[in-house]
């Protein structure tokens, strides 16, 4: 059963919505010259943890998985999210609700912030949007964010925002640089006990 007994393709939702100072919206085409600029601009910083970070990628192969995103959206297998400054227009934050469980209303959190505006509180407030998108209008039961052990920055950020530590999945997955496992630490917030 799904939330408002609804398929998933069919349930009505914000592609589009405001926090305090982004905008945050579906993957659209033509957005892959932005991310690709956004990417190439925050390698440094994402190759410790995003297996993509360490691959080459051009602009067009960005384009072209911008546009497949953009699918998954529409299909609701996958909700990707850029997020925007207000102000400028300027592409800052990339994420949005992963691994979907429609069935169980559960949703995962996942983001990456392009480098110069880190330490501005702009993942904090995606996240906390993306949030508010999953149970107001998702019907989500469970909420989680899956965070490399080492990730200390995003281990606050999920701090922060008031998730429980559930335990650490160790040697769950590769490590962003494919030469070994990494340890996990699963967060999650649950429906009638955090929200």
């Amino acid at each position: 059963m799904y939330p408002f007994g609804s398929r998933p393709i069919e349930i009505p939702f914000d592609e589009q919505f405001d926090t305090e100072r982004l905008t945050l919206r579906l993957p659209l085409p033509g957005d892959g010259a932005a991310v690709y600029e956004a990417m190439q601009e925050s390698l440094a910083e994402l190759r410790p943890w995003m297996i993509w970070a360490n691959r080459e990628q051009s602009a067009e192969e960005t384009e072209q998985i911008i546009r497949e995103s953009h699918i998954a959206f529409k299909e609701r297998t996958d909700l990707r999210f850029h997020g925007f400054l207000r102000e400028t227009g300027q592409l800052v934050w990339c994420g949005g609700l992963h691994r979907i469980d429609w069935s169980a209303g559960k949703f995962e959190i996942g983001y990456w912030l392009r480098s110069p505006y880190s330490g501005m509180g702009y993942a904090i407030e995606a996240a906390r949007g993306l949030e508010r998108l999953a149970i107001e209008q998702l019907g989500a039961n469970r909420i989680e964010i899956r965070i490399d052990n080492g990730n200390l920055r995003s281990i606050r950020v999920a701090e922060r925002l008031g998730y429980t530590l559930e335990g650490t999945l160790r040697q769950d997955a590769w490590n962003a640089d494919l030469s070994g496992l990494r340890n996990t630490r699963v967060y999650a917030k649950v429906r009638g006990v955090e929200f």
